[in-house]
């Protein structure tokens, strides 16, 4: 996105007269938790400036319950004994530091301000106050005639009579700390402005200590949300920058242009009334004043920055993904926060269990991603392989070699883990990437994105790998057929039906996974018992999980089909059954063979013999992956040679068809196509080829001159 920050602050800024500025404790008070002298003496003297020169100006300041602490803790040290000091300290009363710190506080100011020939007047207030419509009419009313007084009105919460239950610990009400009752006070005074002062230089796009984290300029929610990692709250006071984002946030969606800047700088108020870049601008109209980096253009710069990782040196892209690794396993603690979040709010919003499941990363799931990227990072060097070498005529060699296909874009729900996989095969097959994820995974997805990009250095560009934000940009994507090369949908079969119906773009995928497992009459029943209950319960929300389980005829009548039956029953699997098998267990008949449970619940029908269940498999189910268990081999050859599906196995769970087990090191999706790739695609499914070809002056000339000789050559590294 191109900013263009100062012309628009100037604008709204001209018409700017009331501002309100909230100082916070982290501000007012040194490391220590003594008084920051110098600071304060700063501040106001910017204020005093601002005053002069005709804003009005109302300050919202923090820091009672902080200078009240430190004095009680003075007084009770002064008033104890040695025998006292040895004993257990208890922590002091909030609300009691808080009456006595704000009439210190308020005379701290108020002698600062005479010495600089200014007014000021104290106004506490509490969040019940606000609920009162005539107080707020006579708050009003009061701010008004100091303010034509030229006094400046000092607020605070007045946390000694609060009925919050503890100062910093209580997030209830109207308003929830200092800088939500800044926000507030701007709605009610009817502010032009206003300031939220912080001890760093404003928004940054993660923890300021970090390295990697830049500053934010002018905040755009649909941009940003996703994007920032908060750290941790401030070292003292209630709040933190997410509170003041949330603040600002409110405040400007009313209306008020917000700006969050340091107060530890010497002029940044006066910076931001003359329109300097400086600090964090929340405005209600800044996301018309970017303009927007739309599809085709992340598509380009992919593809921009795909060239530039397939021009490095082999061990330059392996060490990318070593990096893309260390980086996961380094920033798990913050990964865990964020998908927990996710996890809780997709709870709270009643998803589905299935749903929950995929999204949760499991414990030990970080160190099995990187575990995977590394063995995906010794693989072979998949670009660049010379696959066919040929001689067309005398000096005249042909190549056909493997290259990236060029730019992807992945759409997927809900599984967080998906994004890792498909990111580090990317890297590996030198391929741009463009991400989608679910809504319900959107701050997983954006630390993961953030992790992963973090790695990749910059003489190739962290745009190699976008992520797309916004749901309302996936059809402009799909325009383009001439920047994406491969669309790639992991999710419902609704979601990749949508998909192969809106693009001209190659769609690799499949629509459902409906699996089947075929217990042949000349299985081993207790290897046929395993193999069900795994393809079943390992992971029922897979889509190489069992979904129709189908029996030879022979079995129904030797109690072979009950003993499978009871077994799945008893690990909690709910069953329907076909036609046959309902009347035969007395379980309910299902609606639809072709269906996709994605829970602990399967169809169960009985065929004839091998060819029936290889036509029920074609008619019913959606060649992914489908299993024989037998021990007559030439059954089990018939079953193997004769059932069209992606991934066809004999006596091994279904749940074996995915990427990694496969040793591909990890999968972009399992595709159910018949071009291309076919199954877990890996990195080989990411490539396609092109030919090279040397010659030493060769010319066709009709022919005339060529002697050919199409002589097969050995291959060469």
């Amino acid at each position: 996105m191109m900013e263009s920050f100062q012309d628009h602050t100037r604008d709204f800024l001209k018409n700017v007269k009331r501002v309100v500025v909230k100082v916070g404790t982290a501000v007012v008070t040194r490391s220590d938790g003594r008084l920051a002298l110098g600071r304060l003496g700063a501040l106001l003297e910017q204020l005093k400036e601002l005053n002069s020169q005709g804003f009005e100006i109302i300050l919202v300041s923090s820091g009672a319950v902080g200078v009240g602490r430190q004095r009680l803790r003075y007084r009770k040290l002064v008033n104890s004994s040695l025998a006292d000091l040895q004993k257990p300290q208890n922590e002091l009363d909030g609300k009691a530091c808080a009456a006595v710190g704000q009439s210190s506080l308020m005379a701290l100011y108020d002698t600062l301000f005479s010495q600089l020939d200014v007014t000021s007047s104290q106004l506490l207030v509490t969040d019940s106050d606000f609920r009162d419509e005539d107080f707020r009419k006579q708050l009003y009313d009061t701010v008004q005639s100091l303010l034509d007084l030229r006094v400046i009105p000092i607020f605070n919460e007045n946390d000694a009579v609060s009925t919050r239950k503890a100062p910093y610990e209580d997030s209830s009400g109207i308003f929830w700390d200092n800088d939500s009752l800044a926000g507030l006070l701007a709605l009610e005074l009817k502010a032009d402005l206003l300031v939220l002062l912080s001890d760093v230089e404003g928004l940054y796009s993660g923890p300021p200590s970090e390295p990697n984290s830049k500053l934010i300029h002018t905040y755009i929610r649909a941009k940003h949300q996703a994007e920032i990692t908060f750290g941790d709250k401030s070292r003292v006071g209630r709040g933190g920058m997410t509170a003041k984002v949330n603040a600002a946030y409110c405040a400007a969606c009313a209306g008020i242009p917000v700006v969050i800047t340091s107060g530890f700088a010497m002029d940044s108020i006066i910076k931001v009334l003359e329109g300097k870049r400086v600090g964090t601008l929340f405005h209600r109209d800044a996301h018309l004043w970017v303009k927007q980096v739309g599809a085709r253009e992340m598509a380009v710069a992919a593809r921009e920055s795909s060239r530039r990782l397939q021009a490095l040196q082999s061990q330059d892209r392996r060490k990318i993904l070593l990096d893309v690794a260390d980086a996961l396993e380094a920033n798990e603690s913050l990964i865990k926060v964020e998908n927990e979040a996710d996890v809780a709010a997709a709870q709270e919003a009643g998803y589905a269990k299935s749903l929950v499941s995929r999204l949760a990363l499991k414990p030990g799931k970080i160190s099995s991603l990187a575990k995977s990227i590394r063995i995906l990072a010794d693989m072979e060097e998949p670009i660049g392989q010379i696959l066919k070498r040929t001689e067309l005529a005398d000096g005249l060699i042909l190549e056909k070699t493997s290259c990236p296909l060029g730019v992807l874009l992945i759409v997927f729900e809900s599984r967080p883990d998906a994004l890792v996989q498909i990111a580090s095969l990317a890297i590996r097959s030198g391929n741009g990437l463009l991400l989608k994820g679910g809504k319900e995974a959107m701050r997983s997805n954006a630390i993961l994105h953030k992790v992963i990009t973090s790695a990749i250095p910059d003489t190739v560009g962290e745009k190699l790998i976008g992520l797309v934000t916004s749901r309302e940009e996936i059809p402009d994507l799909l325009k383009l057929d001439d920047v994406i090369d491969l669309v790639i949908p992991r999710g419902s079969n609704k979601l990749v039906s949508q998909i192969k119906e809106s693009t001209k773009i190659p769609v690799l995928g499949h629509a459902d996974g409906i699996c089947h497992v075929y217990v042949d009459k000349s299985a081993n029943l207790d290897v046929a018992k395993n193999i069900v209950i795994d393809a079943k319960i390992d992971y029922p929300a897979a889509c190489n999980a069992m979904e129709t389980l189908l029996v030879h005829k022979d079995l129904a009548c030797n109690g072979a089909l009950n003993e499978l039956v009871v077994e799945l029953q008893h690990e909690g699997v709910g069953l329907f059954g076909g036609p046959r098998a309902s009347k035969l267990l007395k379980i309910p008949e299902t609606r639809l063979f072709h269906h996709e449970y994605n829970s602990m619940v399967c169809t169960v029908e009985i065929v004839d013999d091998v060819r029936a269940a290889i036509d029920h498999i074609h008619q019913h189910g959606s060649a992914h992956t489908d299993c024989i268990v037998a021990e007559d081999q030439k059954v089990a050859e018939t079953f193997l040679c004769q059932v069209d599906s992606a991934a066809v196995f004999h006596n091994a769970s279904t749940r074996f068809c995915d990427g990694a087990r496969f040793g591909l090191g990890a999968e972009v999706g399992i595709s159910t196509s018949r071009i291309h790739a076919r199954g877990p695609v890996g990195v080989e499914g990411l490539l396609t080829t092109r030919w090279i070809l040397r010659g030493n002056g060769h010319v066709v000339d009709g022919d005339q001159g060529v002697v050919y000789t199409h002589k097969n050559l050995a291959l060469q590294s």
